[in-house]
């Protein structure tokens, strides 16, 4: 690939630094878990937002968390249509060969890929209604959610809409059998959870209230 690059410097930097003190500091932890392959107990679906630090909310090391990151933390629906899955994918890998005991959906405040697609509903983001937005079609997934809240005839926050992200997520997860098998068996829990990123706040989803609830 001729058009590839060096690191910038900024990031070699970091990494000889990480290298010299991180590393080798916990040496042999880092062998152990090349050798001994990855065992983690719970998978995080998070969104890409650099905002959004998985491991550093939960004090997690590595080996912990197997961790997806995707446009507004969203699941699709189980569609085995043989196209390209990424979210799909991961979230097979972990159920079915990883078995993770835990399953977390993580949304957070400020974010742009809810906000965008609100601003599309709106008729203020033309370029995401275009079939060629790859990110414009990801987040339509979240079109299910927005109708139960009342659609454009609804005054609707922006911190609504992310939690709802984060119960569309939950629901779509069921429609894959493997999860739903594991749900069923109690080998697999589901979890949703919202980060306020600015207060450092953290709210996890109550079924049976059908609400979220300060952590």
């Amino acid at each position: 690939m001729e058009r590839a690059q060096p690191l910038p410097s900024y990031l070699v930097h970091r990494y000889q630094g990480w290298k010299a003190t991180g590393y080798a500091d916990n040496q042999s932890w880092y062998r152990r878990l090349a050798e001994l392959g990855q065992h983690p107990r719970a998978m995080v679906i998070s969104c890409c937002d650099s905002r959004v630090h998985v491991t550093s909310i939960f004090g997690a090391d590595q080996g912990e968390f197997f961790i997806h990151r995707n446009i507004a933390n969203l699941v699709p629906p189980f569609a085995p249509d043989g196209d390209y899955h990424g979210t799909s994918a991961a979230i097979e890998y972990a159920v079915t060969a990883l078995k993770v005991a835990h399953l977390i959906v993580l949304g957070h405040s400020s974010c742009g890929g809810v906000k965008g697609f609100h601003e599309r509903c709106l008729g203020r983001a033309p370029e995401l209604a275009e079939k060629t937005s790859f990110v414009g079609r990801w987040i339509d997934l979240l079109k299910p959610g927005y109708e139960r809240l009342g659609g454009n005839d609804a005054d609707i926050d922006s911190a609504t809409l992310e939690k709802e992200a984060v119960k569309v997520s939950l629901e779509n997860l069921l429609t894959f059998p493997f999860v739903q098998e594991a749900v069923d068996q109690d080998k697999l829990t589901l979890h949703g959870v919202w980060n306020d990123i600015g207060e450092g706040g953290l709210e996890y989803y109550d079924a049976k209230s059908k609400a979220f609830r300060p952590v």
